[in-house]
Formats: C-alpha cells, sequence, structure tokens
C-alpha cells in the first residue's frame, strides 16, 4: 500500500467519525441555544444587555447549526455507532419505540 491509499483511508475513517459525532452535536447545539433564549427572556427586565448577548448568541448557534447540518450533509448524513447501541435522539420517523393500546389491551374484566 503506498502513501496515498493510507491518506485517503485516513480520512474516510474521519469522515465515518464525524457522521457520528455531528448529529450530537447538533442536538446539544439546539439544546444550548433554547437555555440560552430562556435566559436572554428571564433577564430582558432586569438586565437588557445581558439578555440582548444572550439573544446574540442564540443567533451565532443558529449559524453553527446551520453549518453543522450542512456538514454532515456533505460528509454523506448521519452514521450509527459501531455496535449502534446508544443513539439516544431518535431522527427517524419509522422508530415508534412505545406505541400505548395499539394491540388491544391484556386487562379483560369480565
Amino acid at each position: 500500500m503506498n502513501q496515498e491509499e493510507k491518506v485517503e483511508e485516513g480520512r474516510v475513517n474521519d469522515i465515518e467519525k464525524l457522521r457520528v459525532m455531528l448529529p450530537h452535536w447538533i442536538d446539544h447545539n439546539q439544546g444550548h441555544g433554547k437555555e440560552f433564549a430562556q435566559w436572554a427572556e428571564k433577564l430582558t427586565d432586569g438586565s437588557p444587555e445581558v439578555a440582548q448577548l444572550l439573544q446574540t448568541a442564540v443567533q451565532s448557534l443558529q449559524d453553527a447549526q446551520n453549518c453543522l447540518e450542512q456538514a454532515l450533509e456533505k460528509a454523506g448524513g448521519p452514521l450509527e455507532a459501531p455496535g449502534g447501541g446508544h443513539n439516544h435522539h431518535s431522527h427517524d420517523p419509522h422508530k415508534h419505540e412505545h406505541t400505548h393500546g395499539a394491540h388491544g389491551g391484556h386487562h379483560h374484566h369480565s
């Protein structure tokens, strides 16, 4: 195997790692954005300057969010970590983990 092939292989592995990590980053980023926005709202009356800075941070996070989503798309979309398992945010609309009452219950009162 020559040097170029090695570099190419490393790049593929990095992209695959990124495709696993990016969805988590996007998820965390959204969570932080919501927190910033809530705090900005709380502080609007008492500390308008601080609230304004938090609002600016929310906007910056939204820009970052767009970049992360584009990066994920260009990298080839989300990829499950090897061994699957701990995917704690299902973006898959076909996963219905908890369906209640769909299979006629087991409670027969006669």
